[in-house]
Protein backbone atom coordinates (compact mmCIF):
# COMPACT_ATOMS: atom_id res chain seq x y z
CA UNK A 1 0.00 0.00 0.00
CA UNK A 2 1.51 3.29 -1.04
CA UNK A 3 1.27 6.01 1.59
CA UNK A 4 2.55 9.55 1.70
CA UNK A 5 3.78 10.70 5.10
CA UNK A 6 5.30 13.97 6.21
CA UNK A 7 7.98 12.81 8.67
CA UNK A 8 10.71 15.00 10.12
CA UNK A 9 13.86 14.34 8.07
CA UNK A 10 16.05 14.73 11.17
CA UNK A 11 14.16 11.92 12.90
CA UNK A 12 14.47 9.67 9.86
CA UNK A 13 18.20 10.35 9.59
CA UNK A 14 18.81 9.72 13.28
CA UNK A 15 16.78 6.51 13.16
CA UNK A 16 18.80 5.42 10.12
CA UNK A 17 22.09 6.00 11.92
CA UNK A 18 21.01 4.46 15.23
CA UNK A 19 19.31 1.45 13.66
CA UNK A 20 21.78 0.94 10.84
CA UNK A 21 19.02 0.87 8.24
CA UNK A 22 19.52 1.68 4.62
CA UNK A 23 15.99 2.63 3.63
CA UNK A 24 13.12 4.66 5.02
CA UNK A 25 10.87 1.64 4.57
CA UNK A 26 13.14 -0.46 6.82
CA UNK A 27 13.16 2.28 9.46
CA UNK A 28 9.38 2.65 9.50
CA UNK A 29 8.77 -1.09 9.43
CA UNK A 30 10.98 -1.66 12.46
CA UNK A 31 9.50 1.34 14.26
CA UNK A 32 5.97 0.05 13.75
CA UNK A 33 6.93 -3.47 14.84
CA UNK A 34 8.52 -2.09 18.01
CA UNK A 35 5.49 0.12 18.66
CA UNK A 36 3.16 -2.88 18.40
CA UNK A 37 5.40 -5.04 20.64
CA UNK A 38 5.51 -2.37 23.33
CA UNK A 39 1.74 -1.83 23.26
CA UNK A 40 1.14 -5.58 23.64
CA UNK A 41 3.64 -5.73 26.50
CA UNK A 42 1.93 -2.87 28.31
CA UNK A 43 -1.39 -4.75 28.11
CA UNK A 44 0.25 -7.81 29.65
CA UNK A 45 1.81 -5.72 32.43
CA UNK A 46 -1.62 -4.41 33.37
CA UNK A 47 -2.66 -7.99 34.17
CA UNK A 48 0.00 -8.44 36.86
CA UNK A 49 -1.66 -8.67 40.24
CA UNK A 50 -5.12 -9.15 38.76
CA UNK A 51 -4.97 -12.88 38.07
CA UNK A 52 -5.43 -15.24 40.99
CA UNK A 53 -3.27 -18.33 41.17
CA UNK A 54 -2.79 -21.23 43.53
CA UNK A 55 0.64 -21.18 45.14
CA UNK A 56 0.57 -24.95 45.65
CA UNK A 57 -0.35 -25.74 42.02
CA UNK A 58 1.83 -28.42 40.46
CA UNK A 59 1.78 -28.86 36.72
CA UNK A 60 3.58 -32.20 37.19
CA UNK A 61 0.65 -33.58 39.21
CA UNK A 62 -1.71 -32.36 36.51
CA UNK A 63 0.20 -34.38 33.90
CA UNK A 64 -0.06 -37.61 35.92
CA UNK A 65 -3.87 -37.44 36.06
CA UNK A 66 -4.16 -38.06 32.32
Amino acid sequence: MATNLAIDDRLIEEARRVGGHRTKKAILTEALEEYIRRRKQSRILKLFGTIEFESDYSYKKQRRRS
